[in-house]
């Protein structure tokens, strides 16, 4: 099967437009829309719901998208392979990194990479850490930036985090040495993209506290901002608000609550990623000193 249609098909989907996904290929919108219908011939079945407000993917196309992934890493991998046995350093690398508290050694790790090799282009992925593992799996991820999750990867360990409190200036603790962990299920608190598989939720269950959640919030900045408001405590890892300013104090836990940070890299990877990974790998040292 023709990777390039591949790589077509999940664009249109991503963006929703045919038109949007040729833009972002530099094809033609009639140039795509050939393209997906010899899938579909291919596929024997609709693998699009066109509508006047966009495209969707179907049932049978939903189904099919693991596939039609690993076929596009796949057809990346051959090109980077044949790439580098004609002596040429070309490709693409997607990293995943769960917390903006990690970019500082990222992007320094990236700047530095692109000067060796110009011709390789870094993404990023944002995202929390088990999310980002499921993106590895699925191919639209090649090494992620997270706190440990199992998986069928490789794990570079980088740095140890606390997890600590959030406290508005007016709070009772605010003089306090350490913030109990029992204290998040009596205290109102804001809760940060709601979701389970989170280091903070994942630390609240391992300890039987459901949180007095009042409020929800979408990022880890919005989350400060509400705690310096006083609308409530709140809980992350040690260096998201290191260099943030405002009134708000930053608690250690009662019991501390330590949190892995590291590279999750699969033993499989393309090329260039295989490149970004080692890369990354020698200046792990560099992570703690900045």
């Amino acid at each position: 099967m023709d990777t390039e249609k591949c790589k077509a098909l999940l664009c249109t989907i991503e963006t929703g437009s045919l038109s949007a996904a040729a833009e972002k290929l530099g094809y033609t919108p009639s140039g795509i829309s050939r393209m997906m219908a010899a899938l579909e011939a291919d596929a024997g079945f609709p693998l699009l719901v066109r509508s006047r407000s966009g495209v969707t993917p179907t049932g049978e196309c939903e189904r099919l998208m693991p596939l039609f992934r690993a076929l596009c890493s796949y057809g990346d991998q051959f090109e980077q392979s044949t790439s580098e046995i004609r002596g040429l350093e070309t490709g693409v690398v997607t990293v995943g990194v769960s917390s903006g508290g990690y970019y500082r050694w990222l992007f320094k790790v990236i700047s530095d990479f692109c000067q060796v090799y110009p011709k390789i282009e870094v993404r990023v992925l944002d995202g929390i850490s088990s999310e980002l593992t499921v993106a590895m799996d699925e191919h639209r991820a090649d090494l992620c930036l997270i706190s440990r999750r199992e998986g069928n990867f490789h794990w570079l360990p980088l740095a140890i985090e606390e997890m600590v409190a959030w406290l508005p200036a007016g709070h009772p603790l605010v003089s306090a040495p350490t913030f109990p962990l029992e204290q998040f299920a009596k205290d109102p608190y804001i809760d940060i993209t709601h979701t389970s598989d989170t280091d903070c939720s994942l630390l609240l269950d391992r300890g039987g506290i459901t949180p007095n959640v009042h409020f929800t919030a979408s990022d880890n900045y919005a989350a400060y901002l509400m705690v310096e408001a006083g609308l409530g405590v709140s809980l992350n890892q040690s260096l998201v608000s290191r260099d943030w300013t405002g009134r708000v104090a930053v608690k250690p836990l009662n019991p501390p609550q330590p949190v892995e940070i590291g590279l999750a890299i699969p033993e499989t990877l393309a090329p260039a990623a295989r490149r970004f990974a080692d890369f990354a790998a020698e200046r792990a040292e560099q992570y703690a000193v900045d």
